[in-house]
């Protein structure tokens, strides 16, 4: 029993760690804030990872940062800037063929409004355009499947969900601070929920909830309605094929994740130093896909 709880306090205290991996309040060892990077220090840039996502298009992987987008083509492995923009993509996710959607912060050079609300691009990045909450709201953490989009404003503390895509939205209550979401294939009303008290299932899009973990947190991914990945703070990858209720340890990530998705049947995750890696075997076994 003492192992078990040591355990499950050595999985809390990882998930309070990625937690507060997009704290726009982190400071420097003597209080200052983190110095920015020099535009084209890619690797310094890549050292503050958001989001993921892949184009299902040109199969392109996309990497949002504190400093901008970066993308790597299928075939390539290093990443470059998409688009000039420094802007800080705080939630990321990709919805269509070179459409992506987001929240954060402005380039440094702008400075207003302090948070960008939701965010769309129709080039693959290049250029982004405000659709709903600008001033008003700041996803650190945004999902979406079809129309069905879901974000939690670190802002407030909110819940919002989108049915019609982010144009308009509707405020629920989370069972505690959110900093990972993932939304059952089969139904968009079903998602589950990471946070610092374990996680948490709703059947009604976050109207209700009730506790599905309470020993366990992570980064989720959720590619198949029967296949729900969790990776937590030390990187240990575990499979639930039953919507979060029973885990299994399948692999290892080899580090702490910054980002951590699906798109078909791969998974994609981040480590703090710019790498992506991906895992074609349902977590087992990961190679790189992208460095700085």
């Amino acid at each position: 029993m003492r192992n078990r709880q040591l355990s499950a306090a050595l999985l809390l205290t990882g998930a309070l760690a990625l937690g507060a991996c997009g704290d726009d309040s982190t400071v420097g060892s003597e209080g200052a804030a983190p110095e920015v990077p020099a535009p084209g220090d890619t690797r310094a840039e890549l050292e503050r990872i958001h989001g993921l996502g892949v184009d299902p298009g040109s199969g392109g992987l996309h990497v949002a940062t504190h400093y901008g987008l970066f993308r790597a083509a299928e075939d390539q492995t290093e990443l470059q800037r998409a688009g000039s923009s420094r802007q800080d993509i705080m939630g990321f996710s990709v919805v269509g063929r070179r459409r992506f959607i987001g929240s954060g912060h402005p380039d440094p050079s702008e400075r207003e409004p302090p948070n960008l609300g939701l965010i769309e691009s129709r080039d693959g990045g290049k250029s982004w355009k405000s659709i709903s909450l600008l001033g008003e709201a700041d996803f650190h953490v945004l999902e979406s499947s079809g129309l069905r989009v879901y974000g939690f404003d670190g802002t407030q503390g909110r819940l919002m969900v989108s049915s019609d895509g982010g144009r308009s939205w509707r405020q629920r209550k989370p069972p505690a601070g959110v900093f990972g979401l993932a939304i059952d294939p089969a139904n968009p009303g079903r998602v589950v929920v990471s946070t610092q008290r374990g996680l948490f299932t709703s059947t009604t899009a976050g109207k209700s909830w009730r506790p599905a973990d309470a020993r366990l947190a992570g980064l989720l991914a959720w590619p198949r309605p029967k296949q729900l990945y969790l990776i937590d703070g030390q990187g240990q990858v575990q499979l639930s094929r039953d919507g979060g209720r029973v885990w299994q340890v399948v692999g290892d990530l080899g580090g702490q994740p910054a980002a951590f998705i699906a798109s078909g049947t791969d998974l994609y995750a981040a480590l703090g130093d710019g790498t992506v890696k991906r895992s074609t075997g349902g977590g087992r076994l990961w190679t790189v896909r992208a460095t700085p």
